[in-house]
């Protein structure tokens, strides 16, 4: 009896594990709805959400046990780059919604990883085996699809020039985290956004000025702070301890696949022929070469 409770009971918490991190991908993909419903600039909007995030999470870590500080000290380098690029990634990829859509922006976003494996023999002395050159070429294709798509269909090119530069910050934020093995996944999510806080001000104050948001933007930068940056990090984190890592893989597309389907049902966005075989290479491509090319990623994207 009491290996089959046990047996039980692992099989329930494997269960609600995989139930957390679908969930957390869930909320993230409606970022892009939240942003498109707030009226501030995109860099106000990243200030706001790291405030109120990083505030949520901080606090979270203190009533967990407080921060680690030898490991912090020991990687703070890493800490502080990531944090740098996490905010400038959301700064970036919330224009991107803003001056292309969601949709295309979203998979331009996702050749990040990709980026990461064509670079990962200098980065991280990894070979490119025939199989990760063949997914490479498959988001290749799809890029190219997606950015013919945008030049030749009167859609901004300053947004194709975002989405590809949120694309980028993204990369450098993977191989940042890569670099933190001693701090916790959530007292690094919660540093980063302190950090992010900081250096997304410093920018607001040198451009926009701070932000003064209308009543109507209250109630959705609340949910974009407090549910899909501070609850979403800790569903993401609370299934992601007990999950295999190319589950977690796999499960991390929910993201750009929800934010889709989102933006289609809600924001009424729609793809032509062109784009849609240029999101389906993008997205199976990056797919194919997560699960053949890294482990598990460490940190929420959006």
């Amino acid at each position: 009896m009491k290996k089959t409770d046990r047996r039980e009971r692992g099989a329930r918490g494997l269960f609600l594990s995989y139930g957390l991190y679908i969930l957390s991908m869930l909320i993230f993909g409606t970022n892009g709805l939240l942003v498109a419903n707030i009226s501030l600039a995109s860099s106000q909007i990243v200030l706001l959400r790291t405030l109120l995030g990083g505030a949520a999470l901080t606090v979270l870590v203190l009533l967990r046990g407080g921060f680690d500080r030898q490991a912090i000290r020991a990687e703070a380098g890493a800490l502080l780059l990531g944090g740098a690029a996490l905010g400038a990634n959301w700064v970036a990829l919330f224009e991107a919604y803003r001056l292309l859509n969601i949709s295309l922006a979203t998979l331009i976003y996702y050749v990040g990883p990709m980026l990461i494996l064509l670079l990962s023999p200098v980065l991280f002395g990894e070979k490119l085996t025939g199989m990760k050159i063949a997914a490479l070429c498959l988001v290749a294709v799809g890029l190219v699809c997606i950015s013919g798509s945008i030049a030749f269909g009167g859609l901004r090119l300053s947004g194709l020039f975002a989405a590809m530069i949120a694309a980028l910050f993204y990369a450098s934020l993977i191989v940042f985290n890569k670099r933190i093995t001693r701090t916790g996944g959530l007292q690094t999510a919660a540093i980063e956004l302190d950090v992010a806080f900081v250096v997304v001000l410093a920018y607001v104050l040198a451009t926009t000025g701070l932000p003064q948001p209308r009543a109507a933007d209250l109630p959705y930068i609340a949910v974009i702070g407090l549910v899909n940056t501070g609850l979403a990090y800790c569903l993401y984190f609370s299934g992601l301890q007990k999950l295999p890592g190319q589950s977690v893989a796999l499960i991390s597309y929910v993201d750009p696949v929800s934010t889709l389907v989102f933006s289609a049902l809600f924001l009424h966005e729609a793809m032509t022929p062109l784009q849609l075989v240029g999101g389906v290479l993008i997205l199976g491509g990056a797919m194919f070469g997560e699960l053949r090319g890294r482990q598990a990623p460490t940190e929420p994207t959006e």
